[in-house]
């Protein structure tokens, strides 16, 4: 908790003990247990090539990224210095429809935001067939947990029509948390927040369903 909090710049008056006081890389390793073996993660920069990608230019996308999350309950907690300080650490790209961009069960370590387009979020069942959870739209986040914990993806998230999308990893946020600290905590905070209300609303349904 010590690391974390002097990484986010939150530990006032508490200094890292001297293996800590390097570049952090606590997103893209801190989650690993001592000992384990580590499972390969993809990466963006991996998945990308794969499923055709196409990298844009920052100025429009970075705009559209700022205009939803600036209007998004969840995100209330950032100042618009947040959302350049954000805008600036995601990459940009397009993505033909058919495309699955996050698989399920596979490790994560990176979140996507949809701009513009429409994706599938998907569970594949024991039998194979892939059942439909919900389809994410403009502003829609994904894989943010697994980006935070390092965990296994619970779902495919496919693009149902051609697609642009803000791509953060965690080498970025890492990045992120070096050169704005302050809107780096404020953006895994929302993005706690987002997560806590979401598994709150599915306890209720399951309780008020069974």
């Amino acid at each position: 908790m010590r690391k974390v909090l002097h990484l986010l710049g939150l530990g006032k008056g508490v200094q890292p003990k001297p293996e800590e006081a390097v570049e952090s890389q606590f997103f893209t390793t801190g989650f690993h247990d001592p000992g384990a073996t580590v499972t390969a993660v993809p990466q963006w920069m991996e998945r990308a090539p794969g499923i055709g990608a196409r990298k844009l230019s920052r100025a429009a996308p970075s705009k559209r990224l700022k205009e939803l999350w600036g209007r998004d309950r969840y995100m209330a907690g950032l100042s618009v210095v947040d959302l350049d300080a954000c805008a600036r650490h995601f990459e940009f790209y397009g993505v033909d429809s058919n495309r699955d961009m996050i698989e399920q069960n596979e490790y994560g370590a990176f979140m996507l935001v949809v701009l513009h387009g429409i994706v599938a979020v998907d569970r594949q069942q024991p039998w194979g067939d892939r059942l439909r959870l919900t389809e994410a739209r403009a502003g829609s986040v994904l894989g943010e947990m697994s980006l935070l914990d390092s965990g296994p993806r619970w779902s495919y998230c496919t693009t149902l029509t051609e697609c642009e999308v803000a791509v953060l990893d965690a080498a970025s946020l890492d990045a992120m948390i070096q050169q704005a600290p302050a809107a780096a905590a404020r953006l895994v905070g929302s993005l706690a927040r987002r997560l806590s209300l979401r598994l709150r609303k599915l306890g209720t349904n399951n309780v008020v369903g069974s």
